[in-house]
């Protein structure tokens, strides 16, 4: 017999309130898992369930989503560890709160940074005996878009030179996912500043061991004509380096699951909808959206923004299932129940007098999840983008797809919309409402996903590929070409190294920037276009 490794017991009373507790004080917190930070509670949802003896966590986000049963919550300097169990298992899996992800003061973490470029410097000249290290650096420069999270230099061996970045162990997740950005600006910097005296053949990027995968998909995909591109993957306690073969990437940690189907959906919920909607006044019914995160939750939306959502689940002591709507976010969800009505008619009040396109910008409600909302109304009229536009093909506007999921390891995987034009080339659009400067690589990372999954044997049987084979473009035949890539943003809002990241993008990534009029909430209207090999 199997002997539990639960935790001794503590109250689930003591437990919802710890939770509770440091939620409400660090509303930055952010929930870890073996190190990496799965939930970032800024835009993260939760609900806490001490029903039936358990208490039982669950979040989500845009995302993903998880379930556990929290059996010990303790603290510790600024730190929540939660012991929890999957439902089914007895074996427990700790889950850290923690009110920031870099828990360093300042001056650690200058300090770790400064001791990280003397070992870099060391470990270069020893991998390169013949190349001089110069000018390693990790300071701050604004203007081009340079942190002092990446360390910087250069190699040099008479005239010729390769341009160096890298990023130590001790930085976030997420600064290690985007090394590759700066690493392309500062090889076009240094190039640039050369001066005539010094030929740069290419860039060399190390990363800690075990976190080159993001990096090294993309790699794959820049133009080899350009410049020389190098992977390592440094362990900083033994300094031992390895290179990565930028050609091998092997298979991609992603998978799909299948299209939602809203005609069942709506069945299955259909009193649930009813609730809801027989709440709301007739005016603004036509604007809600119904949007279906899986199989068993449904979402209310106005303009991108949940507000209500209706979940099924499995009664106690019974295999029967029983659905609950809720209204609100976080630790303000509330159960919708005769006494809670008012509050729901109150909050969609506020919400639909604040949250419409002639709102105000000062207003956080009009301002919440702009990229939703930009998703919102393109999924009801894609065919903006391309009106007006003879040289772009049009996008068949009865098949797009919103949140596909496409599920990788080490990030976010989720699409924005998945389309197809009317010559049945798929489109990954990749969207964004505010400047972000990794936005043409966090474009790729969807397009080579979308790619993997198209380039996969059609089922013999039925001739399907794997999209159709889920569930996605009933009844088109698509082209077997490469899917196409559409970045989306407005004008004001593209950071200036989006444009120089895409001219590295080979050829195969056939790719179009569409900028947008600021006052796209109002009306979509396309200010300028830039595509690949134009």
């Amino acid at each position: 017999m199997q002997k539990s490794s639960l935790p001794p017991q503590q109250s689930i009373e003591s437990i919802a309130l710890a939770i509770e507790s440091f939620l409400a004080e660090h509303a930055h917190a952010v929930l870890l898992e073996d190190g990496r930070a799965i939930f970032d509670m800024r835009d993260s949802r939760y609900s806490l369930s001490t029903e039936h003896g358990r208490c039982t966590l669950h979040l989500w986000n845009e995302d993903r989503n998880l379930v556990r049963r929290v059996v010990e919550a303790t603290s510790r300097s600024g730190t929540l560890r939660l012991a929890t169990v999957r439902f089914g298992q007895i074996k427990t899996q700790l889950l850290e709160l923690v009110s920031d992800p870099d828990r360093r003061t300042p001056t650690a973490r200058e300090a770790t940074r400064k001791r990280y470029l003397k070992q870099l410097e060391r470990i270069l000249l020893r991998t390169f005996p013949e190349w001089k290290v110069d000018a390693l650096r990790s300071a701050m420069d604004l203007e081009r878009s340079f942190g002092p999270a990446c360390a910087r230099g250069v190699l040099l061996r008479g005239q010729h030179a390769w341009a160096i970045v890298a990023v130590n162990e001790e930085e976030s997740a997420t600064t290690v996912d985007n090394i590759l950005t700066i690493g392309i600006l500062w090889f076009q910097y240094c190039r640039e500043h050369a001066g005539g005296k010094r030929l740069f053949q290419g860039l060399r990027i190390l990363v800690p061991r075990g976190a080159a995968a993001l990096t090294l998909s993309r790699m794959a995909w820049l133009k080899p004509q350009i410049a020389q591109w190098e992977l390592y993957e440094l362990d900083s306690r033994t300094e031992e380096i390895e290179e990565r073969d930028i050609n091998d990437t092997g298979n991609l940690s992603t998978r799909l699951l299948h299209a939602p189907n809203m005609a069942a959906a709506h069945e299955r919920f259909a009193q649930n909808i009813a609730q809801v909607m027989d709440i709301l006044p007739d005016a603004m019914r036509s604007t809600v959206e119904l949007r279906l995160r899986s199989s068993t939750e449904l979402a209310f939306l106005l303009h991108g923004l949940e507000f209500a959502r209706v979940r099924q689940s499995l009664a106690a002591n019974s295999f029967n299932r029983i659905a609950e709507v809720t209204f609100g976010a976080a630790q303000n969800e509330t159960p919708l129940t005769e006494a809670t009505e008012p509050m729901l008619r109150s909050l969609v009040g506020r919400l639909f007098s604040r949250r419409h396109a002639a709102g105000s910008a000062k207003d956080p409600l009009y301002r919440m999840q702009p990229e939703r909302w930009l998703e919102s109304i393109l999924r009801r009229d894609v065919g903006v983008l391309t009106s007006g536009s003879p040289s772009l093909m049009q996008f068949d506007e009865e098949h797009i797809y919103t949140q596909v999921p496409a599920f990788a390891a080490a990030d976010r995987g989720m699409l924005d919309l998945l389309a197809v034009t009317r010559d049945g080339r798929l489109s990954v659009l990749e969207l964004k409402a505010d400047e972000d400067m990794h936005f043409a690589l966090q474009g790729l990372d969807y397009w080579i996903r979308v790619r993997w999954h198209h380039m996969q044997s059609a089922d013999t049987t039925t001739g399907l590929g794997v999209f159709q084979q889920h569930g996605y473009f009933p009844s088109l035949r698509l082209s077997s070409e490469l899917p196409r890539l559409y970045l989306i943003a407005p004008s004001l809002r593209i950071h200036p190294a989006t444009e120089v990241i895409l001219r590295y993008l080979k050829p195969e990534v056939e790719w179009t920037l569409l900028a947008l009029g600021e006052h796209w909430r109002n009306e979509i209207k396309v200010i300028f276009r830039r595509r690949s090999g134009v």
